[in-house]
């Protein structure tokens, strides 16, 4: 089953991302905003990878004392994502 979500940032350059997931592995991810090389990185290492392994990697790395980042972000979308199955 796939699922898409649109996940509104907060507290980031980033104003969104849409993620795509096929049962529980990352499809896609693309950023809106943000530092481009960056959340292209991010985008490209998590493709293939399940979305609680991104979770665990990716959660509470902060940006500049922001309480939260680019990764961040992704990893709380994909928990909102897991709790909605």
């Amino acid at each position: 089953m796939t699922r898409k979500l649109t996940y509104p940032c907060v507290g980031t350059c980033s104003k969104q991302i849409e993620i795509e997931l096929e049962g529980d592995v990352i499809r896609s991810v693309e950023f809106a905003g943000g530092c481009h090389g960056n959340t292209q990185g991010i985008a490209a290492l998590v493709q293939g990878m399940r979305a609680e392994e991104a979770v665990a990697r990716l959660k509470g790395i902060d940006c500049r004392g922001r309480g939260t980042s680019c990764p961040d972000q992704l990893a709380r979308a994909l928990e909102s994502m897991q709790a909605d199955r």
